[in-house]
């Protein structure tokens, strides 16, 4: 084992790391293939390099543009939605519906990256219990930042290989590690993979505090974030209101800024963002930057991504986040008619993962779910009018105030985390294309392109 945790550290701090560390284990020649772990979990810094190495393995470009980190299987789900139109070049076969053979791009990559953070998550645990150089707050610290993204990328792993929790189908779930391993563990069920998805963001959650390096690091707010997606995701409602409400903290108000709407969403030093992941000029993924080099039709990248012009009429002329134009000076229904400014593209755009507009409006369907809409609709409103000066109390309630919580995702969140898609999955519904699609489309709720195949390169390695 011990040799599976040296090649796995080096793997992790030969990527590069986004803290700057001073000691002299890092000044020092050392071999290129192998660092030893007690040079590593020697003191916090140098675990923290080790750490700092995974979260950057969140950027890492495995096979093209469309395979290159965290946010290409973000941007995915948002182009597979009814809101985003997506021309022939990187991710049309995401939004063509093309990607279900266990062969393709999309299948291999939202495969390998998830398990190749958790197995160096698993790696560095190990190397973090067995270590007798931290205090048992700088160990709490550094598992419970492990153990949160171990949980949370098996839960990307359940969005896109399993189907919806709520589903009555029962098909296999992929395989579960808790430590190093060069064997392939069996298939799960739903209920051993959701059980272990859980078990690591609660354990996360009570080692957690409030401290970190930056926003791409992990504390306890972070954790209770994904706690929320996933109760979310499971209808488990209470727990989704109450992580959620952690979360952000309570105090609405603190934690929406309107005015940086328009800013690019390229820092995240932006006051609405909770996690990110940054880029830097040395080490940047150039092109590879969902959704900016896709979005932004200004800067020298793809201009790849357009917007239906249905979803564009949802939008008041008031509202901040209108920020559609004909750019082209299209005629009204081409599939090019409308594009966004929301985001900036620069080689040094930072990615937004987790904002906390979402944690607001979770918070506010769980309530909804739970019986309390006056409490839903308060928050509801609260987004609706940091946004648009002009937007009338809502008046709804019922279906058409659950219809009203999901319609404010897909307009706050688009382009961002696949919203649409996410919630057409988890709540057993289809997704319809309308108006100037360029692929027009009628997915039934559990369709079976709702989950990728498990990759045959999978399937061929347990032969």
């Amino acid at each position: 084992m011990i040799k599976y945790i040296i090649k796995g550290i080096a793997v992790a701090l030969l990527v590069g790391t986004t803290v700057s560390c001073s000691s002299d284990f890092l000044d020092d020649p050392k071999p290129k293939d192998s660092i030893s772990p007690d040079v590593v979990f020697g003191s916090k810094e140098g675990a923290n390099a080790f750490l700092s190495g995974i979260l950057r393995l969140q950027r890492i470009s495995l096979i093209n543009d469309e395979a290159s980190g965290l946010h290409s299987i973000l941007f995915a789900r948002s182009v597979k939605g009814a809101d985003l139109i997506q021309k022939q070049i990187w991710f049309s076969n995401d939004y063509d519906y093309q990607v279900n053979i266990s062969t393709q791009t999309r299948a291999k990559f939202s495969w390998r990256l998830p398990y190749k953070i958790i197995d160096q998550v698993n790696n560095f645990i190990v190397g973090v219990e067995s270590s007798t150089s931290f205090s048992a707050e700088d160990k709490d610290e550094l598992i419970g930042q492990a153990l949160a993204l171990r949980g949370y990328y098996y839960f990307q792993l359940a969005i896109e290989f399993g189907e919806a929790y709520l589903s009555s189908q029962s098909s296999a779930y992929p395989p579960i590690y808790t430590s190093p391993s060069t064997t392939p563990n069996p298939f799960s069920t739903k209920e051993e993979f959701f059980d272990r998805i859980v078990t690591d963001l609660e354990e996360a959650n009570t080692r957690l505090g409030s401290n970190r390096i930056n926003k791409s690091y992990i504390n306890k707010s972070v954790a209770q974030a994904f706690l929320a997606q996933v109760y979310q995701y499971m209808g488990k409602w209470k727990l989704a209101q109450e992580n959620a409400l952690a979360a952000y903290g309570g105090n609405i108000g603190k934690v929406l800024n309107a005015e940086e709407y328009t800013n690019g969403f390229d820092s995240m030093n932006a006051t609405e963002w909770l996690w990110a992941l940054p880029q830097t000029p040395d080490q940047t993924v150039y092109y590879r930057s969902h959704p900016h080099a896709m979005m932004d039709h200004v800067a020298i990248a793809y201009h790849g991504t357009f917007i239906n012009d249905n979803f564009v009429k949802l939008f008041s002329a008031t509202d901040v986040r209108n920020l559609f134009s004909n750019f082209y000076e299209k005629p009204e229904g081409d599939w090019q008619a409308y594009v966004t400014s929301k985001f900036k593209f620069t080689f040094e755009a930072d990615l937004p993962v987790i904002r906390y507009p979402e944690l607001i409006l979770i918070e506010a369907e769980a309530a909804y779910h739970l019986g309390d809409e006056k409490r839903a609709i308060e928050l509801l409103d609260y987004l609706r009018q940091n946004r648009d000066i002009a937007a009338k109390v809502t008046t709804t309630s019922g279906e058409s105030l659950l219809e009203a919580i999901l319609l404010e995702r897909r307009k706050e969140l688009y382009g961002e985390c696949g919203v649409e898609w996410f919630d057409a999955k988890r709540l057993l519904r289809g997704i319809t294309r309308t108006g100037n699609h360029r692929t027009l489309i009628s997915l039934p709720a559990e369709d079976k392109r709702f989950q990728l195949p498990i990759p045959q390169e999978e399937l061929d390695a347990r032969n």
